[in-house]
């Protein structure tokens, strides 16, 4: 069975620290193929105003256009009301994808938080973890987790690369440039949409 990543997340927007955590995970792994799977109702995400699942999607599909090892899914945006990591993971793997054989691949700040997750303790019986490391965030923090979460845990160390999306909404809202930050199709979206102005 090959190898298979899913690449979880918010994607508001998608960005080059996206795409290097997830050829990174894919070649250290050895992982034949990436999905990304952009969330599509976030439940965690109500301290901001999300961009609409069908422009994080468009973004995602732009960002990954023609690097054959990449592809999107629309998973969890067609599915109804909020969406949980342990469906879409269940979904995977009732379509033939083997526990051994998946790979859920998330930063290390979502990580973190994962016994908040909607029936977290399912996960690692699904697939096996990653997480990749971001510039800022503390590796030792893992150590608080449950064993049961850290015995099968992979960590990634990504080549340091400063950029969040949350830095590229503030850089949209004060006029500044985020050229070089995400794929050139996705800054060219984000201004013919006038996302992340307000």
């Amino acid at each position: 069975m090959s190898k298979v990543g899913i690449m979880g997340g918010t994607f508001d927007p998608i960005h080059y620290g996206h795409l290097l955590a997830a050829e990174e995970c894919r070649r250290t792994l050895g992982i034949e193929k990436i999905i990304f799977v952009p969330t599509g109702d976030p439940p965690h995400k109500k301290n901001y105003k999300v961009a609409s699942a069908e422009d994080r999607y468009a973004m995602t599909l732009l960002a990954t256009a023609g690097v054959l090892e990449y592809s999107v899914s629309r998973t969890e945006i067609d599915r109804e009301d909020y969406t949980h990591t342990v469906d879409t993971l269940l979904e995977f793997n009732s379509a033939g994808v083997t526990p051994d054989s998946l790979f859920f691949i998330t930063g290390l700040d979502a990580m973190l938080s994962i016994t908040s997750w909607f029936d977290y303790e399912k996960i690692p019986t699904l697939c096996t973890l990653v997480t990749a490391t971001r510039p800022g965030w503390n590796v030792s923090a893992l150590k608080k987790l449950p064993d049961f979460i850290l015995s099968g845990l992979k960590v990634i160390e990504i080549p340091q690369f400063a950029v969040s999306s949350t830095v590229v909404r503030e850089r949209i809202r004060n006029n500044q440039s985020i050229r070089f930050l995400v794929p050139h199709l996705v800054e060219i979206y984000i201004e013919s949409n006038r996302l992340y102005k307000i």
